[in-house]
């Protein structure tokens, strides 16, 4: 098992250019969003305490919401299916897609389709998946992961990016963005024009309306849908939201959120199949509500992590995330929400992952962040208490208790040599510390000059003095 030793490392190896890639888009990000806040609203935190409460509310009656949207979705002439898992899920996308005869899908961006890892999945049985998020589509060429929510290749430079494009054949080495977008363009369209069935996520699911929103910045999501005869969207349950009231909130709080705007580029309502008056548009749609261990985290006491509305502020602050990037917390999540939320989804493999809630500073930043005022900080050190649990039922796991320190500071002669000893910490590493594994733990980290156990002295001196 992976230890959160092995993320601190991370953060050392990781090739500087993409570190510093990664701390200068997240650092812009986060001032962008303080600026959106403080310029807009008097009191931004009432809005994130009642955006919570919202999502709050649904959750806590989601099998209510759900079935409301079931109906509503079904009333507007779409198909509602439920997975249970990601290996359902991705069953049943391919289920439609051969029951239709579709040969090629192009994607909007969705994180979900990157849990259940549905592109290979697809491709596997003969189905060309295209992404079409200009982030997405480098990582797909690149045979590479997303290291941020919202921001997919923040881990990537200009220069990467042309390469990549060079190398598929998009055009000759050329790192001018405007050049690199107007290729993208250029490649996109006739994918688009190709495709048989357009799949996207849900940024919010409508229950009264029977409806969906997305949210973009690239236009990409509709022209998945312009050309194509098949609309499927695959989206977690937790993406519920009572009704179209509630938008005008969650809209002006995610697009400030995730990078400082009043309001994305492009917002879209889709509350099903093109009507018979309309001459373009998909001619099915299909829903399909994906659980794939949430229920389980709305069952646990961290269940406040299923209000994340997946706007990527709490990343773009951490500052463990900054240095070791998206990639050191092993799954589709990073930063904060990843921290909690992965463990919370890999259910029975809990102990995979139980090391991620280590690494943060609780320093508190994400939770002030928060859009939807997620206490997390409170939930990592929930996981932190099961991880430590679990562990102890176990030979040798876990960390050395609290009972070390007891004894200590419980023998006098004990504490006293302690505090001697501590002046070899004033010293370099390979006088201090003989043992290998001590040397490199130290080498690493910088501790202010010891000073410890001058005080008995000095009371012992200034009770010799009073007499």
């Amino acid at each position: 098992m992976k230890t959160y030793q092995e993320i601190d490392r991370h953060a050392r190896d990781v090739n500087p250019d993409r570190q510093s890639a990664v701390y200068s888009v997240a650092s812009a990000l986060a001032e962008k969003r303080v600026n959106a806040f403080q310029r807009d609203y008097a009191d931004p935190d009432r809005l994130r305490r009642l955006a919570g409460q919202i999502k709050q509310h649904t959750l806590e009656h989601l099998d209510h919401y759900l079935q409301m949207a079931e109906t509503s979705f079904q009333e507007n002439g779409a198909q509602v299916h439920f997975a249970s898992d990601g290996t359902r899920c991705n069953q049943i996308v391919l289920d439609i897609l051969k029951k239709n005869d579709c040969r090629k899908v192009v994607k909007s961006k969705s994180m979900l389709s990157e849990e259940t890892e549905l592109n290979g999945f697809l491709t596997e049985h003969g189905i060309d998946s295209v992404e079409t998020d200009l982030g997405e589509l480098i990582i797909q060429l690149d045979n590479d992961h997303p290291s941020h929510i919202i921001a997919p290749i923040i881990h990537k430079n200009r220069r990467e990016v042309a390469r990549c494009f060079d190398r598929e054949g998009l055009g000759d080495y050329n790192d001018e963005p405007e050049v690199i977008t107007r290729r993208a363009r250029s490649y996109l369209r006739k994918q688009y024009m190709d495709a048989d069935a357009g799949l996207t996520g849900a940024n919010f699911v409508v229950a009264e309306s029977g409806r969906i929103s997305l949210v973009t910045n690239e236009g990409n999501a509709r022209f998945c849908l312009a050309a194509t005869r098949l609309h499927i969207v695959i989206v977690g349950i937790e993406k519920i939201i009572p009704g179209d009231r509630d938008l005008a909130l969650f809209h002006n709080l995610i697009a400030r959120s995730g990078t400082g705007q009043r309001l994305t580029v492009y917002n879209q309502f889709i509350g099903g199949p093109k009507a018979e008056n309309q001459p373009h548009g998909p001619q099915q749609m299909h829903v399909v509500f994906v659980d794939n261990k949430r229920t389980e985290a709305l069952a646990s006491n961290c269940r406040e992590i299923l209000r994340c509305i997946r706007c990527g502020a709490c990343q773009n602050i951490c500052p463990v995330y900054r240095q070791a990037t998206g990639f050191a917390y092993r799954g589709t999540y990073g930063g904060p929400v990843g921290s909690v939320l992965s463990p919370l989804l890999a259910g029975e493999n809990f102990a995979q992952k139980a090391d991620l809630p280590k690494a943060s500073s609780l320093c508190g930043a994400c939770r002030d962040v928060c859009p939807v005022d997620i206490p997390i900080p409170d939930l990592l050190l929930r996981l932190r208490d099961k991880g430590k649990r679990e562990s102890s039922k176990k030979a040798g796991a876990g960390t050395p208790p609290m009972g070390i320190w007891a004894i200590m500071s419980t023998q006098p002669a004990a504490w006293k040599a302690a505090l001697r000893l501590g002046y070899a910490l004033n010293y370099p590493p390979t006088q201090a510390f003989p043992n290998p594994a001590l040397q490199a733990w130290r080498s690493v980290r910088k501790f202010p000059p010891w000073r410890g156990g001058k005080f008995r002295r000095w009371m012992k001196d200034r009770k010799k003095s009073s007499e």
